[in-house]
């Protein structure tokens, strides 16, 4: 099978490349999935678990990407929960070869049915910022309506989704990014947009929680904003200090089945759209993997 991977971690490039692999196998309560459409992340070369399995052991040539929509083909042993033939969309384990790849072994418990009425691209673009969006909110800061919540980037790909999740919990949505992000924001339903270049980020006042895909200063300076047992949530890096009163959170957001078929709802629904800047095919993938979009590069296969 063709897939895009990674050989070199000391290269400039990683190695990165289209190459011929074996079809995968399916391990015990795996499915093997005919992928569709994936998504990845840039910074995926910078991550330990691409080179090194979960006993630390080498594991290149590793196959890139994590996010998968397609179509069960085969069932490992002890599988339960789909069938063959059954359409499916979530994460790949981080620790194992991903889904920039014709085949992608997955375990089954990562999975959700993906409805008729979803097409692959938007599915594999939504499960990412989605499940991301979906744990920092709800999970970790336990968002409730009522609430003031700022989110940075509100513009980008996990900002937006939190936008739309924020919304339909009834917050007060505080949405940050460039200028050129503001339209956008507005039209997802943030009710007040903070330019972080040329606005003062403190003129957003208290809040309960905040969301920050950005780091460093603007995560430090954003836990000044926090009232009293407010949360901030960041997937960027680890706080520093936790803030007086408040608490602040670092994570890394994990596959569940539960959560993706609650995405899934959302998109049938009209109350989430994921920001898709470009769709290619696997031989485009070295070309535009160092191009920086504000939405998802989505690979479709099929």
């Amino acid at each position: 099978m063709r897939a895009i991977t990674v050989r070199d971690r000391e290269a400039d490039d990683y190695g990165l490349s289209l190459t011929e692999l074996p079809h995968p196998r399916a391990a015990e309560n795996d499915v093997i999935v005919e992928v569709h459409a994936a998504g990845f992340l840039r910074t995926e070369p910078d991550w330990p678990s691409t080179w090194t399995d979960r006993a630390g052991r080498a594991r290149t040539p590793s196959v890139l990407g994590h996010e998968v929509s397609g179509v069960v083909v085969e069932l490992g042993y002890g599988t339960t929960g789909l069938t063959i033939g059954q359409r499916v969309f979530g994460l790949t384990d981080w620790a194992r070869n991903g889904s920039l790849a014709e085949y992608a072994a997955v375990e089954a418990r990562n999975l959700a049915p993906l409805p008729a009425d979803i097409d692959h691209v938007t599915a594999a673009a939504a499960v990412m910022p989605g499940l991301t969006a979906w744990q920092a909110l709800f999970d970790h800061a336990h968002l409730q309506a009522g609430q003031t919540v700022l989110i940075h980037g509100a513009g980008g790909s996990v900002g937006s989704v939190a936008v739309q999740l924020a919304r339909e919990t009834g917050a007060h949505i505080i949405g940050t990014g460039r200028a050129a992000d503001r339209d956008l924001a507005t039209t997802l339903g943030t009710h007040e947009f903070l330019d972080l270049e040329n606005d003062r980020l403190e003129d957003a006042g208290e809040v309960d929680v905040v969301f920050d895909v950005i780091g460093g200063e603007i995560r430090d300076r954003s836990t000044t904003l926090l009232r009293p047992g407010g949360t901030l949530v960041t997937v960027a890096d680890p706080p520093t200090n936790q803030p007086p009163g408040a608490t602040a959170i670092f994570f890394v957001v994990e596959p569940s089945r539960t959560q993706t078929s609650q995405l899934a709802t959302r998109l049938r629904e009209g109350k989430l759209t994921p920001l898709i800047t470009t769709i290619g095919d696997l031989s485009a993938v070295p070309t535009t993997f160092a191009e920086h979009t504000r939405g998802r590069t989505i690979i479709k296969l099929k």
